[in-house]
């Protein structure tokens, strides 16, 4: 296990020196296929996602998938490091990427080949290295789910201090159009877009769902763009504004969405309605396992791979979310070497 921790910081070290960028994670995809191959395992591979199955993979017994993500945002202009060199210092690993969440990932692979050449496992693993989560884009996790076969649950590796996060909020992101009537300012002609637009501004503003969810509670809705207006003097005719919905676990999207309708009277176009919001029962075997080896339940307020599942997941890896997409980003060494004990531990007291 020290080698398999040992390689496990050696893969982390590479994938920070190689740019991947949301859609330009060839290399790192690479990376990740030959070293998965070291092993002597049979990988799969369509463009940036790799994926792979344990050795004696049974399709009757249950599966699980364990999925994290390659790609990295942008580095921002607070950067001090180059994002691209890796160092370990005082125990930290700096990098681009390196806590959100190349730890997770090389973790949950260190995961999949302690466990790969098993032959008496009591469940699959199916582990899913994937493009494109940080702008959750259509050719990441959710391209790769219908070639794994069936899925009982899923352990998303994310930053959550290896404590359990068993709910996730979903996102729909509203393109708002109030109409009204062009018109001389100076005179009275018209009808105010603008106006018209307020009218359902203060609607999302004010509106409370009557359903809430115990993890989150209410749904939130902000308005955070908009847009009218040509001159001065010209009453508007349209006027642009887009809402951004955080949806709990209360009501699925397309209820979200149905209400919305119903309650205001601008022209409502979703840009999106799959990022879904999840959640995965207190009772469920791999929460109980964490909890018995006393991680801790919570809610995460941040979207992830989680929104395109249509399984029981849970949000779980080593590292902080708080420095996530922050400049000179790190990760500790031992949080990396900690949470491959605990994936395992966690894994060993399953019972499905």
């Amino acid at each position: 296990m020290k080698n398999l921790k040992e390689k496990s910081i050696g893969l982390l070290i590479d994938l920070i020196k190689t740019q991947s960028f949301s859609k330009e994670e060839q290399q790192t995809a690479t990376i990740i296929n030959t070293y998965i191959q070291s092993f002597g395992v049979k990988t799969h591979r369509e463009l940036n996602n790799v994926w792979a199955f344990n050795k004696y993979y049974n399709p009757l017994k249950p599966t699980i998938l364990l999925n994290s993500h390659h790609d990295t945002v942008r580095p921002n202009i607070d950067y001090t490091r180059d994002p691209f060199l890796p160092e370990i210092i005082d125990g930290k690993l700096y990098g681009l990427g390196s806590n959100d969440a190349g730890g997770c990932l090389v973790a949950l692979i260190a995961t999949f080949l302690h466990y790969y050449d098993n032959p008496n496992l009591k469940y699959n693993f199916v582990l899913a290295a994937t493009a494109e989560e940080e702008i959750l884009g259509l050719n990441g996790l959710e391209s790769v789910v219908p070639k794994l076969g069936t899925l009982d649950f899923a352990i998303v590796g994310e930053p959550t201090q290896m404590h359990l996060a068993v709910a996730e909020k979903g996102l729909m992101v509203l393109e708002c159009k109030a109409l009204g009537k062009s018109g001389h300012a100076a005179r009275n002609e018209g009808e105010n877009a603008i106006y018209n637009a307020i009218e359902d501004i203060l609607w999302f503003k004010t509106f409370e769902f009557p359903k809430q969810s115990e993890m989150f509670g209410p749904i939130k809705m902000s308005v955070t763009m908009i847009n009218a207006g040509t001159q001065h003097n010209v009453v508007p005719s349209t006027c642009d504004f887009v809402v951004d919905v955080r949806i709990t676990d209360a009501y699925t999207n397309e209820e979200v969405l149905e209400i919305i309708k119903a309650h205001t009277k601008c022209e409502i176009k979703p840009r999106s309605t799959r990022l879904r919001p999840s959640f995965i029962a207190l009772e469920h075997p791999i929460v109980k396992a964490g909890l018995h080896l006393g991680r801790t339940p919570y809610g995460s307020p941040t979207t992830s791979d989680q929104a395109v599942l249509k399984i029981p997941s849970i949000k779980l890896g080593p590292g902080n979310s708080a420095r996530s997409h922050t400049a000179d980003e790190y990760v500790f060494v031992h949080e990396i070497e900690e949470g491959i004990d605990l994936y395992i531990e966690i894994l060993n007291q399953l019972v499905l």
